[in-house]
This record gives C-alpha cells, structure tokens and sequence, in this order.
C-alpha cells in the first residue's frame, strides 16, 4: 500500500467546463516531525469537458498552515510547463508542498486563455495537508 492508497481522497471541481481535481498525499520519507518539518505530494488532473481549446498559463496557491500562517505563490503555468488542453483531453501533474505545522489547507486557480484570447480564471479546490502526526479530536 502506498501514501497515496491510504489517503485515498479526492476534491474537485468544475469551472467552465474545465474539471480539476487534485489528489494530495503525505511524504513521510521526506518529512521530519521533530525539525518541524510535514511534506506533501499532490496530484492534480485538468480535464476539459467545454468545447473550448484551452491554454493553462498561471497559477495562483494559497497554502495556509494549522497556524493560520498563509503563502501565495503566482507563476506562469505548473511545473515548467503551460500546456494546451483540447475539448476531451487532460493534463496531468505532480506537484508538492512542505508546511512547518502537521497540517494545513491549499487552494488557488489557474488562470486559463481560450484559443481567442479570452482570459479566464479556473478554482482549484480546498484540499487539507493532513498528516499522521497531527492530533485528532472529536466534538
């Protein structure tokens, strides 16, 4: 069973036909509880279900810690790449996270352009970082 089996839990949503979800999952070989230091992985999937060409070309993250401590991050597109997504087709990426707390949340968009030009901005969903260090408790 890999990380990703035993966090098994996907969010999504759909803007304008395009669909993103993202599946996150806890690096345990890459963190250290003790520095503090929690990694994650996430993957996320851009399917496009418009009629539409489209064009990923930046990215907007807010990742906030179990503190309330937030960071933005902007760039243009995701992991080097501003890929063109046709009607039908996806994209696909790995991507990852390091957070000082044992757990946090992440959210952002991807600003897209249509093969006219039209600049329009796509939600990435809230997904929790949660690792298995952290305490749980139930009200």
């Amino acid at each position: 069973m890999t990380a990703a089996d035993k966090y098994d839990i996907n969010y999504e949503c759909v803007t304008r036909g395009i669909r993103v979800s993202v599946k996150p999952f806890y690096l345990d070989d890459e963190s250290d509880p003790e520095e503090p230091r929690y990694v994650w992985a996430y993957t996320v999937r851009i399917d496009n279900e418009s009629s539409e060409v489209v064009q990923l070309k930046t990215r907007h993250w807010r990742i906030t810690d179990a503190m309330g401590l937030t960071d933005e991050v902007r760039g243009d597109g995701v992991v080097g790449e501003q890929p063109v997504i046709r009607p039908g087709e996806g994209f696909e990426y790995t991507s990852g996270a390091p957070l000082a707390t044992p757990s946090g949340l992440m959210v952002g968009s991807y600003g897209m352009s249509t093969s006219h030009g039209e600049l329009f901005e796509v939600d990435i969903p809230a997904f929790s970082l949660d690792s298995p260090h952290e305490l749980r408790q139930i009200h």
